[in-house]
């Protein structure tokens, strides 16, 4: 089985190239290295026995079309993507242009490669926009009403994967990520407060929480995502999936709780809420166990422990 991965050195796509090689894939991964790392593709390239070819490509560049065409991979995992929801309020044509235009790119090459299917990243967090409380846990059934340029990109990119469907046969499957986490996540980004948490208060910086700390999100484990994109390739065509916890944990209590793990007493400091931001965001993930065979199986104590212990780095020996 051949697959290609777009953002294939990102946290969550190198974590999905390591499950792929791990179950016998061949896999083509497409990156431009501007938020992915080549050093999270460690592994895949350093084993003689992968099957495994990296592309440093934008796929905003027409060429990828031509690449994936030539790859001829049977399933295309789509994680390539702008992420930052606040660089898509002050730049929304930029964010078109990388999420849908360069979708585009990726769709059409899987297309004329005769792909059988592309699995999205898909943003739970934003395409349902600011749901009223007593509809949490989000069903796949709400209305997608995003409230920010990114989450707008992310739902008409859904769109246009069905109308290829009626069109051209090409299978999908969009995943409506909740807030991933995990060892490999960037700690400088916009995105991941987790990562940006454990980086901080390892490194004795003070941490800063947007608004009053009371928003709150489904943070799910990078593993728990990686298996929903590998059943995805294989079930759940032509739905729209949610992957999620189905628990709301607040910024102040996620902060508290990794301040413990890491031994730091300082307290957060606060700062004004950012424009788009949701003030909770929680995802029913039934329709994904009905249909894909997954829930998660981290717990975020566990979850957030590994992260603290992947940015402390290999442990000095005796």
């Amino acid at each position: 089985m051949k697959a290609l991965v777009t953002g294939g050195a990102g946290f969550i796509g190198s974590t999905l190239v390591d499950r792929l090689l791990a179950e016998g894939y061949a896999v083509d991964v497409i990156d431009d290295l501007s938020t992915g790392r080549l050093a999270n593709l460690a592994n895949a390239r350093s084993d003689r026995d992968h099957d495994f070819h990296f592309h440093q490509l934008d796929i905003c560049d027409p060429s990828v079309m031509e690449v994936i065409e030539r790859r001829a991979p049977d399933v295309v995992f789509h994680l390539a993507a702008q992420i930052d929801v606040r660089v898509s309020v002050a730049d929304p044509a930029l964010d078109a242009r990388i999420n849908i235009l360069g979708s585009l790119n990726v769709i059409e090459g899987a297309r004329r490669a005769g792909a059988r299917k592309v699995v999205f990243a898909s943003s739970g967090g934003t395409i349902y926009g600011d749901v009223d409380p007593d509809d949490l846990p989000v069903t796949e059934a709400q209305a997608q009403a995003p409230v920010s340029p990114y989450g707008v990109s992310k739902k008409v990119v859904t769109d246009y994967l069905h109308a290829y469907r009626e069109l051209h046969q090409l299978e999908y499957t969009s995943l409506a990520l909740a807030n991933v986490y995990g060892p490999r996540q960037d700690p400088h980004g916009e995105a991941g407060v987790v990562a940006i948490f454990a980086g901080r208060l390892l490194s004795g910086e003070r941490c800063t929480i947007f608004g009053d700390g009371g928003q709150t999100r489904d943070y799910v484990f990078v593993d728990d995502v990686v298996d929903a994109f590998f059943r995805a390739a294989d079930r759940g065509s032509g739905l729209l999936c949610n992957i999620g916890t189905g628990a709301e944990t607040s910024v102040n209590d996620l902060y508290a709780a990794m301040a413990l793990n890491a031994e730091v007493g300082t307290e957060a400091e606060h700062a004004p809420a950012r424009a788009g931001e949701l003030a909770r965001s929680c995802l029913d993930a039934t329709r994904a166990k009905l249909h894909l065979g997954w829930q998660p199986f981290t717990q975020l104590p566990e979850g957030t422990a590994a992260v603290i212990d992947w940015f402390r780095g290999p442990s000095e020996p005796v």
